[in-house]
């Protein structure tokens, strides 16, 4: 492994940092397999790692594999999912078992396209198990991935607009030469933007780029691009499907339309959000009630 530093990027710094402060997560251990890292990955997009964990050893507590996860009634699949947030995850991630079993005989595919071929996994997610559980060097971006690219060798606060092949090409170049070690950037890079190289306040004396940091170096400029619109939850859609879909997975899996009429006031909104709902998979209408798919 190189010993300089390379685009603004100083590996052997970057790996050294992760080996002291890296998080001690549970899918990080020896012996998890690719399916709980692929079950990890997914149940961690848009949601804190700290309300992932005890769903992801719940999940993998009732459901060891994709053989039994496969098997199950999408009822309990959207109950153990819980408040996640996105339930949608939840059945999609049992369809992904069910392929997984059928297509490949039950193991996780290793290649990028196999992986891709999965229901609900994505350019990320595929490449992320291809990366984590099956130690392949192939880039693997995420937010917090771009972000720490674009100050560290770009010298800018934020990374702009996602570019799929623009930004897997920008880390793919700064891959170590050695699989072993591309590994070890891949996680400690992401790590770094989770931890340090956060959005709002980089810890720029705790970063072991700094030195090398083009950001750094042009004495943090403040973004000039188009910024991200802050996501809102408080009076959505999104949140009046969550507050529909408790009363299902909370009780017997059924509910009158008249119970579900009291969930939310807006009638128009609640509809919409219903229907939404339906459309997903994610709840069946009846006659005179709903109820949790079986």
């Amino acid at each position: 492994m190189t010993s300089t530093a390379t685009h603004g990027i100083d590996t052997p710094a970057l790996i050294s940092w992760f080996s002291g402060a890296g998080r001690a997560l549970p899918w990080r251990e020896d012996g998890v397999s690719a399916w709980e890292i692929l079950l990890c990955e997914v149940m961690s997009q848009q949601t804190p790692v700290a309300r992932v964990e005890p769903v992801w050893r719940d999940w993998l507590a009732r459901w060891p594999g994709p053989a039994e996860l496969a098997a199950a009634a999408p009822a309990d699949v959207i109950r153990m999912w819980g408040k996640l947030g996105y339930p949608r995850r939840a059945l999609r991630l049992r369809e992904c078992a069910v392929v997984v079993v059928d297509t490949f005989g039950g193991e996780v595919p290793t290649d990028v396209d196999d992986l891709l071929s999965l229901p609900g996994v994505g350019d990320y997610t595929a490449r992320a198990v291809a990366c984590f559980a099956h130690g392949q060097a192939v880039p693997v971006v995420d937010t917090n991935v771009r972000r720490v690219v674009a100050r560290a060798v770009n010298g800018l606060a934020e990374a702009g607009p996602p570019s799929n092949r623009r930004d897997l090409a920008a880390v793919e170049a700064l891959l170590p030469a050695r699989r072993e070690d591309a590994v070890a950037f891949s996680v400690a890079i992401m790590e770094l933007g989770a931890l340090v190289c956060t959005a709002r306040s980089p810890d720029c004396d705790a970063c072991p780029l700094a030195p090398s940091c083009a950001w750094v170096a042009a004495g943090k400029p403040a973004w000039e691009g188009p910024r991200r619109k802050t996501q809102t939850y408080a009076g959505t859609d999104r949140q009046v499907r969550g507050m529909l879909l408790d009363v299902l997975r909370d009780g017997d899996g059924t509910a009158t339309a008249a119970r579900l009429d009291l969930v939310w006031p807006d009638e128009v909104q609640r509809a919409r959000a219903m229907a939404s709902l339906v459309d997903d998979g994610l709840v069946v209408r009846g006659e005179d009630r709903y109820s949790l798919p079986t």
